[in-house]
């Protein structure tokens, strides 16, 4: 299960499927692709797993049930990496 780091803000601006995001907690500012950040937003809502995320951004993304789970837990290594989240 991973969570975003308790009192991340998320502060963040997108265009052309990039986002900006400055970690409030770090004063790290990130560039992140789309997928990424949709990732982060759900995260926002309740703490998941790979396989729960991958069913709540099926749509989103445009591979099979078994590559997209690995997909998002390969995406949720590196924004543990940035700090972003936790596990929990």
């Amino acid at each position: 299960m991973w969570r975003l780091t308790p009192g991340q803000a998320l502060a963040c601006r997108e265009w052309d499927g990039e986002a900006v995001l400055y970690n409030d907690l770090s004063g790290s500012t990130h560039l992140l692709d789309g997928a990424a950040l949709d990732l982060l937003l759900a995260l926002r809502d309740e703490p998941a797993d790979a396989a729960t995320l991958a069913g709540r951004l099926a749509e989103r993304f445009d591979a099979g049930d078994d590559d997209l789970v690995s997909l998002i837990d390969e995406m949720l290594a590196a924004l543990a990496g940035l700090d972003l989240i936790e596990p929990c």
